[in-house]
């Protein structure tokens, strides 16, 4: 086993999750071998070309990873890990939510658009491409599409999360660098889902929430507080400010725990392990939904290893 690679431990924990092949498109190279190729480029930021021979075929590596990331096989493999941690009681669901810019390597860019047949109908594909095809989110090339913009660092992506309170992602979302944190914390919290075992329902809702100023607005809060999620925001001294000069009119200040928000590191925690993995730390991909699947991909080793 190589550095980085799944313990027999790991892999027992992934492998009853994983894809069977249906024989109709030939029979899938080992998957233990592929995740490990698959790790070992999102732990290096290694160009899928120059992966050591013993993960096989780079090509083959490359392909599971991007069908995996387009078919939601990457997020049906971290709840799955997630779940199993709950049923045994191992996740704090006092969360946090931030996000982190991530600057974009120069083959990040230059994603081809989606080509179009004359008539506006997509060209027909085959095989597991397909699947990929028909999975990939819309947008095709340009910064739009593919979670690409400007910011005052440069050409940038920005990865939004939220984490439990042992520093392990719960849920991702990749937007352009120059977006706003509080225009996509509903997606954020929207993508917590843990299943359960057995019957019933995925958990979606935390017990507490902490998030810094970036997400004390109205629309945020009143999320909140409709679905009955306790949080510690602080308040903006301008929305302070606003609310003093109305008076009785401007309402009473909202709660803040001043020990509760002191846990809100756990989300900065859980973005410098993500950020462990070169390929997240950098983005070089140029597709946003592969992007986003290795993060998740990084998050999956981040849980199968705390």
């Amino acid at each position: 086993m190589g550095r980085g690679d799944l313990s027999d431990a790991e892999w027992e924990r992934l492998r009853p999750f994983l894809p069977v092949s249906n024989r109709r498109c030939g029979r899938w190279r080992d998957h233990r071998q592929v995740i490990d190729g698959i790790l070992h480029r999102v732990r290096t930021g290694v160009q899928w070309r120059d992966l050591p021979e013993r993960f096989g075929p780079w090509k083959t590596v490359y392909e599971r990873h991007r069908l995996w990331s387009a078919d939601g096989t990457w997020k049906r493999l971290l709840q799955q890990v997630q779940a199993s941690a709950d049923a045994a009681g191992e996740i704090d669901w006092d969360i946090s939510v931030d996000s982190t810019i991530v600057r974009a390597h120069q083959h990040a860019a230059g994603a081809r658009a989606d080509a179009r047949p004359k008539g506006g109908r997509r060209a027909r594909t085959s095989g597991r491409s397909a699947v990929a095809e028909s999975a990939r989110p819309p947008g095709g090339g340009g910064a739009g599409g593919e979670g690409l913009g400007r910011s005052r660092g440069g050409f940038t992506t920005k990865l939004h999360l939220s984490a439990d309170g042992r520093c392990r992602p719960l849920s991702l979302v990749v937007t352009p660098g120059q977006r706003a944190d509080c225009t996509h914390f509903i997606a954020v919290l929207e993508r917590i889902r843990v299943p359960r075992p057995g019957l019933g329902r995925p958990r979606k809702k935390p017990d507490s929430l902490a998030a810094d100023k970036a997400y004390s607005n109205g629309p945020v809060r009143e999320y909140l507080r409709r679905r009955g999620i306790r949080n510690t925001i602080p308040e903006k001294s301008d929305s302070q400010a606003g609310r003093l000069r109305k008076g009785s009119r401007g309402g009473r200040p909202p709660g803040f725990d001043e020990d509760r928000y002191k846990k809100r590191n756990t989300v900065e925690r859980a973005i410098n392990r993500m950020k462990q993995f070169r390929a997240v730390a950098t983005r070089y991909d140029k597709r946003g939904y592969v992007f986003l699947g290795t993060a998740t991909a990084a998050a999956v080793a981040i849980w199968l290893r705390t």
